[in-house]
């Protein structure tokens, strides 16, 4: 029953600080949302209208999940999305509140839009009503205009119920459904049970009204003297007139419900392609007796519901699978990292603004590595379904061995990207992947069209690293461009590296770069400790809820507890590509800084500079620059791997030449150096006495 129709509220600017006194006079309450914080503040009228104390109430829109039903908030959700999203000015809506002592009333509301010079909405400001003595009178006068008989006429109470159950796809939905809706009123019933025949027994899912349940009947066989295990042991329904015929039929059950004051019941079978997956019972106190057509009404709507909940049971099965799937895929343990303290989290999509979960093709991964290095990844496969989780689940396995073999994080995000676009499969994926040196705290990243990291310094302040980035994996060796740029940061003691999926960052109505900021604020306010860090950003996801998974990692970097042996970090430089020349350097000063070697620094550079300049100018391929940090930190190793067997050779550059010297720098400034065959090339290597790491 939505109104979006209706006219735009003539509202001041700073409504509702100043209501208008007509509001009070008409009993309407206002609310004021802030759609950037997500806090909704309601005056004392509004209050009233929700039935919540003021103290129950904390400004987050949620808390009024105690009293809106799950069915109508989904129906509110799906409408002000819509109006957010198509530029709409305003909207109205009636939908039902739940009383404290459980009685559904109707309620009316209208907001009004309010949008910034970009057209973004920024705030909904409008009014809340109780809008029961309306409706009621609308409904009275209908029933003096088509007759009692109207409540019970067949075709509208079927349609109404098929279209409500429509959008059942839960077995809870199918129940709030019933419970929920004008379902029970139009059918005179004062409450619902239901039970749903599993392995040749009768599991209670609806138990009829607060403290009515039965103990020994949660779970009954079909050969017990029960009226839903008569239903569904002769597949008829069963219709019970009054007391009487009820304490006679049933006496075991009878005594333990008298209080409920029951005076007729009607049990239906729930069957399914003739065979029964349940039964439901309605229970009435103000009635005796079923005229022959309210007979056929219930039998029809018994086969309408038995409809919804075999496709609400499948949909379950489904999901389960699905979901069963996506954890099998999704590491089952994350190794302990020396040196460092990890969390990860993972929440699915909620579908439809549901509880219920959908799958998709978010996955993150830890992957130890020779010399106590770690790489780090975070994806996101294209879509949300089985397919999404088996391509995701493909695509970990091959990037976790692709890293495990040795290869550059460029080679790695390459090699997966080739991968994935020979699969069988339409979907692509973004990934990023951080190859972590936790001895140094060096960290080369790289990114496929995926978002930013986020680093957290020791002193709780947060930003984004911006990294330079590829195509997403399957698209990039689609388009023929698998370069992928390698970025090197330092992650500091204290500092902590926060990878994650889109999901967490997009919010309706803002662009990612708003949500980005917004996180770094939340990480920047949140705890130290990275588990209960991990434990509030999925907190926050779930509260906000959404059409999308979310995957998160973090990692922090402990005091220097780890070993100062075994740095290694590499870097693939392209024949004619000047921008990963700069990053090898880059790479060079960064990890020259990071292990200790500073009073060399200068020679280091140079040497290594000289070296891949040489690889670069006398091979017609890459090259590939690898450090090492050696003999507990107090030697440094840089190795020039290239493609070319021919040895490098000395020679005369003259007085006025201006080559020719790279080999006599070499011999000059280090303290060893050398070539050594490498398959197919060589590779040209040279050490440096440092002073040890501290």
């Amino acid at each position: 029953m939505a109104d979006r129709g209706a006219s735009a509220l003539s509202l001041p600017d700073d409504w509702p600080a100043h209501a208008d006194s007509v509001l009070a006079l008409n009993r309407m309450g206002t609310f004021d949302w802030d759609l950037g914080t997500g806090l909704m503040t309601m005056d004392a009228r509004a209050h009233e209208v929700f039935d919540v104390l003021p103290e129950e109430y904390d400004d987050h829109p949620e808390t009024l999940g105690l009293r809106v039903p799950p069915g109508e908030a989904r129906r509110l959700d799906a409408m002000v999305s819509q109006a957010l999203k198509d530029g709409s000015e305003n909207y109205g809506a009636y939908f039902r509140v739940r009383c404290r002592d459980g009685t559904l009333r109707w309620t009316h509301t209208q907001g009004y839009i309010r949008r910034d010079e970009t057209g973004r909405p920024r705030r909904i400001i409008g009014i809340v009503r109780d809008a029961t003595p309306e409706l009621a009178e609308s409904e009275a006068h209908s029933r003096r205009l088509m007759g009692d008989d109207v409540r019970l006429d067949q075709s509208s109470v079927i349609q109404m119920a098929t279209a409500a159950l429509a959008h059942a796809r839960t077995v809870q939905d199918v129940i709030d459904v019933i419970k929920d809706t004008h379902g029970l009123t139009h059918l005179g019933a004062t409450s619902l049970v239901m039970g749903l025949v599993e392995a040749g027994r009768i599991r209670l899912i609806a138990e009829g009204p607060t403290g009515s349940f039965v103990p020994g009947t949660d779970v009954t066989g079909i050969d017990e003297p029960y009226p839903m295990s008569e239903v569904v042991r002769t597949l008829s329904p069963r219709f019970i007139e009054s007391p009487e015929e009820f304490a006679a039929g049933y006496p075991i059950l009878w005594p333990h419900i008298t209080d409920l004051k029951i005076t007729a019941a009607a049990y239906l079978p729930l069957i399914v392609q003739a065979r029964p997956i349940g039964a439901m019972g309605l229970l009435y106190n103000d009635r005796e007796g079923f005229s022959a057509e309210e007979r056929n009404i219930l039998v029809a709507l018994g086969s309408s519901i038995a409809q919804s909940l075999q496709r609400a049971m499948f949909y379950e099965q489904e999901k389960d699978i699905a979901q069963g799937l996506q954890q099998a895929m999704l590491p089952r343990t994350i190794p302990s990292v020396r040196g460092a303290d990890v969390a990860v989290r993972y929440r699915a999509a909620t579908i439809g603004g549901s509880q219920g979960r959908d799958i998709g093709g978010d996955w993150y991964d830890l992957i130890p590595l020779p010399g106590g290095r770690v790489g780090a990844v975070i994806g996101d496969v294209q879509g949300h379904d089985t397919h999404a989780a088996a391509v995701m689940g493909q695509l970990r396995i091959v990037l976790r061995a692709y890293a495990a073999e040795g290869h550059t994080p460029a080679t790695v995000m390459a090699r997966a990207s080739v991968f994935l676009h020979e699969l069988d499969t339409d979907r692509f994926a973004t990934c990023l992947y951080a190859e972590a040196d936790l001895a140094t705290g060096v960290v080369q990243v790289v990114r496929a069209g995926h978002i930013d990291p986020l680093v957290r310094q020791s002193d709780g302040t947060c930003r984004r690293v911006t990294v330079a980035g590829g195509l997403p994996l399957g698209l990039s060796a689609e388009f023929g461009s698998l370069e992928y740029p390698v970025s090197t940061i330092e992650l500091d003691p204290g500092h902590t590296l926060l990878l994650c999926t889109d999901g967490l960052v997009e919010q309706p109505g803002a662009d990612l770069d708003d949500g980005m900021r917004t996180l770094t604020s939340l990480i920047a306010s949140g705890p130290e400790d990275v588990r209960r860090l991990a434990d509030m950003l999925i907190d926050l996801a779930e509260e906000r809820g959404g059409d999308d998974d979310v995957a998160l990692l973090l990692l922090h970097r402990r005091g220097m507890d780890a070993p100062q042996t075994g740095g290694r970090l590499q870097q693939h430089v392209a024949s004619g590509d000047p921008e990963a020349l700069r990053e090898a350097r880059r790479m060079v000063r960064t990890a020259v800084r990071a292990w200790g070697a500073r009073d060399r620094a200068d020679e280091i550079v140079l040497v290594a500079d000289e070296m891949i300049t040489n690889a670069l100018m006398h091979t017609e391929g890459a090259a590939i620059v690898t450090l090492r940090s050696l003999a507990g930190g107090r030697r440094l190793r840089v190795e020039v791997e290239d493609s070319s067997s021919a040895l490098p050779r000395r020679r005369e550059a003259g007085d006025s030449g201006v080559s020719g010297r790279g080999l006599l720098l070499v011999d000059l400034l280090t303290d060893d150096w050398g070539v050594e065959a490498r398959g197919g090339g060589k590779c040209v290597w040279c050490e440096f006495e440092v002073a040890q790491a501290t």
